[in-house]
């Protein structure tokens, strides 16, 4: 993107890491009781590897999925978007974009932005609840203005709406 005084740099919101810090913790336990029965001779199943298996795979997803929300950025400016999340970094000049679709979630609308060959998705802010209490913040605070901005600079117009969902192209 150009350096222009008008460009607006966005971060979502991040949710806290007890989900992680729990997941990889489990993990340890589990480790930790399969070693000792190990130790103490007691015969361990096919199930004692599967779960400790299952809670690698669910700490690594939170992990990564942590991660990705730290190194996540929006810029917008007056010639375009920037979308980059440690994984991807995608910029498409406001002609560029096709179409947007949003969905809702329970955690926000997921917006997805595409252009001719590449597309990023991000989300609106939404609230985490447990038990009737908000737990954690999540998306991009200001996400509404953001979708807003990109379907106005971009020219798009609504195409389809089925229930909450709605798409937007270029006519």
């Amino acid at each position: 993107m150009t350096d222009n005084q008008n460009k607006r740099q966005y971060k979502p919101q991040l949710l806290p890491r007890r989900g992680e810090v729990t997941a990889w913790g489990l993990l340890a336990l589990m480790l930790a009781s399969w070693g000792l029965m190990k130790l103490l001779g007691v015969q361990t199943g096919l199930l004692t590897p599967l779960l400790a298996l299952a809670l690698l795979l669910a700490a690594g997803s939170i992990s990564l999925g942590n991660w990705i929300d730290r190194h996540t950025l929006l810029h917008l400016d007056d010639q375009g978007i920037e979308f980059q999340n440690g994984l991807r970094h995608v910029h498409l000049d406001w002609q560029q974009i096709e179409r947007v679709r949003v969905h809702p979630t329970a955690w926000g609308k997921r917006v997805q932005v595409f252009g001719a060959k590449t597309y990023f998705a991000f989300q609106t802010p939404g609230e985490v609840k447990y038990q009737g209490k908000v737990t954690g913040k999540t998306g991009f605070l200001r996400g509404d203005e953001i979708l807003r901005e990109i379907v106005l600079n971009s020219e798009l117009e609504i195409v389809d709406q089925v229930g909450d969902s709605y798409e937007y192209e270029r006519r």
